[in-house]
């Protein structure tokens, strides 16, 4: 019995002298095999800020959609943010796209176009706590948890107008003939569509009060053949050269101006090499810009609701591509003069010597 208890007792003296060594101890391997295998609960990873963008039409329009893309994308590479694009083939798509955003727990929803105000206003209000942004439109009064990155597209197409107007009469140029018609294509009818048509008309008349606009709705902002046909339509009008502010429909105006061996002007991204020598230049929108400042402003928490961000002439949110490609394509039967004439008006606009018309209620402070 003495034996018995002398062995117990050196017994437990052995296993507390190995307890206290346990550092010396191989760990245990995880399932995979590899050392030091930590739990998702021992060691949570940083979630990345999530963004949806509710599109107001479909990627690969080469214009619109595909530059927020772009902005979205380069967010993305610099903040490491995950970004789904929902996209729309019509508006009757807006409110279902907006609801499956919220729906899906993002840190920031952002719209593209005045077509989502309405509901935008009605969702700021019933989620106060989630942060919004809208591209292109001005929501006002702008709702604490709003932010709208905004543009004067009045100014560009101001210029695009004028450029057209100088043009259309110049025979020396091929494929100009003497009739003073421009043309200009849009999907359809919105506030933010009206600014793009006040400028460029503003613009048209600013040169020669007497030129007539043929001025066309395709219906659509994804209908390239409905796009191409109104403007075949417009050139054997008479028209020489055709101004689209219509995302893909617009493909289908690049591609007649092509086929008609006349002109056409891009928009939102450089379009200028889609039909070189047909494309005489492409009004830019830097919404890629807007989408980017907007998802920024939330991975350095510096979101601030209730304004805006906006972006005109002088900011160098909207601008004209160089004329470049044209150049290139025309040689010695390029009108420079012409563009030298644009670049004048372009200064005389950030100037304040011209003041672009703009559609009635698009921006509050005007």
């Amino acid at each position: 019995m003495k034996k018995l208890s002398l062995f117990l007792a050196l017994l437990m003296i052995v296993s507390l002298t190995f307890a206290g060594c346990g550092s010396s101890n191989p760990p245990a391997q995880s399932p995979s095999g590899s050392d030091n295998a930590s739990s998702p609960a021992d060691k949570p990873a940083d979630k990345p800020i999530r963004v949806a963008v509710c599109l107001a039409g479909m990627l690969g329009d080469l214009g619109y959609n595909d530059l927020l893309k772009e902005g979205a994308d380069r967010a993305t590479a610099d903040f490491g943010v995950e970004v789904k694009m929902l996209e729309a083939t019509g508006s009757a798509d807006f409110e279902g796209l907006l609801a499956s955003a919220i729906a899906g727990g993002y840190d920031l929803i952002i719209c593209q176009g005045s077509g989502y105000l309405d509901m935008l206003a009605a969702s700021c209000a019933e989620y106060p706590d989630q942060k919004f942004g809208i591209t292109d439109a001005i929501l006002n009064p702008t709702p604490d948890n709003l932010t709208c990155a905004a543009f004067a597209p009045n100014e560009g197409q101001f210029l695009v107008g004028a450029c057209m107007a100088l043009l259309t009469t110049r025979t020396d140029v091929p494929g100009i003939n003497e009739a003073k018609k421009v043309g200009w294509i849009t999907g359809n009818e919105s506030p933010n569509l009206n600014d793009f048509w006040a400028g460029f008309e503003q613009g048209v008349h600013y040169i020669d009060p007497e030129i007539e606009i043929l001025k066309a709705y395709a219906g659509s902002f994804s209908d390239p053949v409905k796009g191409k046909e109104i403007a075949l339509a417009q050139y054997e009008q008479g028209a020489d050269v055709i101004a689209q502010v219509a995302s893909r429909t617009g493909l289908g105006i690049i591609e007649a101006s092509d086929e008609a061996g006349l002109y056409c002007v891009g928009v939102d991204q450089n379009q200028d090499g889609l039909a070189p020598g047909h494309v005489i230049c492409s009004m830019i929108k830097r919404i890629d810009e807007g989408v980017y400042k907007l998802i920024e402003s939330v991975v350095k928490d510096e979101f601030q609701g209730g304004g805006y961000i906006y972006m005109d002439l002088k900011a160098g949110g909207i601008d004209l591509t160089d004329f470049s490609v044209w150049k290139e394509a025309l040689g010695d039967k390029y009108p420079a003069d012409i563009v030298e004439q644009v670049q004048g008006l372009r200064q005389k606009i950030i100037d304040g010597e011209i003041v672009v018309n703009t559609f009635p209620g698009i921006r509050p402070w005007e």
